[in-house]
């Protein structure tokens, strides 16, 4: 057993090391990826923690830093519901439920995207025809894990991508797969690796693709053609995390940090702290940043670094109590942002 836990954390390391150099930084292909839902964190602890705890996260609460993470749990089931407020009055509902299945723990979710009613506009009426629409992103996701040993856990996500867009639509499939070691070279200390969003490309297809071309030939009636929308790529990241934990009496304290390696956008560094007291309440913080984005010349925004991030710190707090055998964990998460209305994020989990 110990000669294969070895060759799969070696097998993800090799793994990594090669897609590093393939989804490498590059500036020119920034913002040409789709389904940025994919993306969107949820959990407000993973939040709260500026995205940094890949190597340390447990249970469902793990499905989105790294699925190695859902075998870390010694609940039989987990139930997880969160909420978050995101950019432009957009809201990210998220729900999910894992269970050990005996020869693994496997979690299925669903997360969604609530934009509201937007009203329709046209090149005849850019003011708007009168009517609305909502547009629909859902993602559903499968998920399998399993620990090696004490020291090593495996997991992958399967995700099934939806959107809708009036009558236009677009739907894929990804797969997000991690391995988590714990007591890396001294006690406390762990590494997490994560490979997300992997999968074919995307493309939409419907009927408001459609144009009526014009008619140039009396005798010959209107006709309609489809314009061919251009595939998108899905917005691959691989994602290397440290952690160390420290406990005295009652008191724990936890500090990690992830490197975010992004095929589509500039990188990401992301750092992290969590104090727990009785294994009942838990304060959190972290700080994001992205030392390769070019400061806009034109921004009003004051920033002590050389860069124009749209995320910095974090901040959360956290209560865990046992109510009669049922674990019940309420989460919320703050991430500001430097130049839009900060996200707040609330969660609820239940362990069985």
């Amino acid at each position: 057993m110990h000669k294969f836990t070895r060759h799969i954390t070696l097998i993800f390391v090799l793994l990594a090391g090669v897609t590093l150099s393939s989804l490498a930084g590059n500036q020119s292909r920034t913002g040409t990826a789709g389904a940025q839902e994919l993306l969107i964190p949820v959990g407000a602890r993973g939040i709260a923690l500026a995205n940094s705890n890949i190597s340390m996260a447990t249970g469902m609460d793990a499905l989105f830093a790294n699925p190695a993470g859902l075998a870390r749990t010694d609940r039989g089931a987990e139930v997880m519901f969160s909420h978050m407020n995101y950019i432009g009055d957009i809201g990210v509902e998220y729900g999910g439920i894992g269970l050990n299945a005996g020869f693994g723990h496997l979690a299925f979710t669903i997360k969604s995207l609530n934009f509201g009613d937007i009203p329709v506009t046209t090149e005849q009426f850019p003011d708007g025809t009168g009517e609305d629409f909502s547009p629909s992103f859902v993602t559903l996701g499968i998920s399998f894990a399993k620990l090696l040993s004490d020291r090593i856990s495996v997991g992958a996500t399967f995700n099934i991508i939806s959107e809708k867009i009036m009558s236009t639509s677009a739907s894929g499939v990804s797969l997000t797969a991690g391995v988590q070691y714990k007591g890396l070279g001294m006690p406390g200390l762990n590494l997490g690796i994560a490979i997300k969003n992997i999968g074919p490309n995307m493309t939409f297809t419907g009927s408001n693709l459609l144009r009526q071309a014009e008619v140039t030939d009396a005798l010959r009636p209107a006709q309609l053609y489809s314009t061919e929308a251009a595939t998108f790529d899905l917005p691959s990241t691989l994602e290397i995390g440290l952690s160390y934990t420290k406990s005295y009496d009652v008191h724990n304290l936890a500090v990690m940090s992830s490197f975010v390696n992004n095929n589509y956008q500039n990188d990401e560094y992301n750092f992290g702290v969590e104090y727990g007291f009785d294994n009942l309440l838990f304060l959190r913080g972290g700080y994001q940043l992205s030392p390769g984005m070019e400061r806009d010349e034109l921004s009003t925004v004051e920033s002590k670094f050389k860069n124009d991030y749209l995320y910095d710190f974090t901040a959360g707090v956290g209560i865990n109590y046992d109510l009669g055998g049922t674990a019940v964990m309420i989460d919320y998460a703050y991430r500001h942002l430097t130049i839009m209305d900060a996200n707040h994020v609330v969660a609820v989990r239940l362990g069985f």
